[in-house]
């Protein structure tokens, strides 16, 4: 019984790992739409100044997206890792 539980916390840490995973690609995904539209706004709507507060404050939410999703993947990466090292130990024998 104890090795379909080991084998099942195994299998839900490699899942979340790839949610993880996931997650942080949403992050960049984001992030870099909000660059691009700054980059068109910059790109053809040069002559108009509304337009360019508009591209920094885009760009400067691209980042911080940016930033943000780094962060929180390795946060969690770590915090994963430090669970699965927890799995990896040695647990005592059960007394009878």
């Amino acid at each position: 019984m104890n090795g379909d539980s080991d084998t099942r916390d195994k299998l839900a840490l490699e899942r979340t790992r790839l949610a993880n995973e996931r997650t942080f690609l949403a992050y960049i995904r984001t992030g870099l739409s909000l660059l691009a539209a700054a980059v068109v706004l910059f790109q053809f709507f040069s002559e108009l100044h509304s337009y360019i507060a508009t591209a920094w404050g885009l760009a400067a939410c691209g980042l911080v997206v940016l930033v943000i999703g780094l962060f929180r993947f390795n946060s969690v990466r770590a915090e994963l890792n430090r669970y699965a090292v927890s799995l990896a130990e040695p647990k005592p024998a059960p007394r009878e």
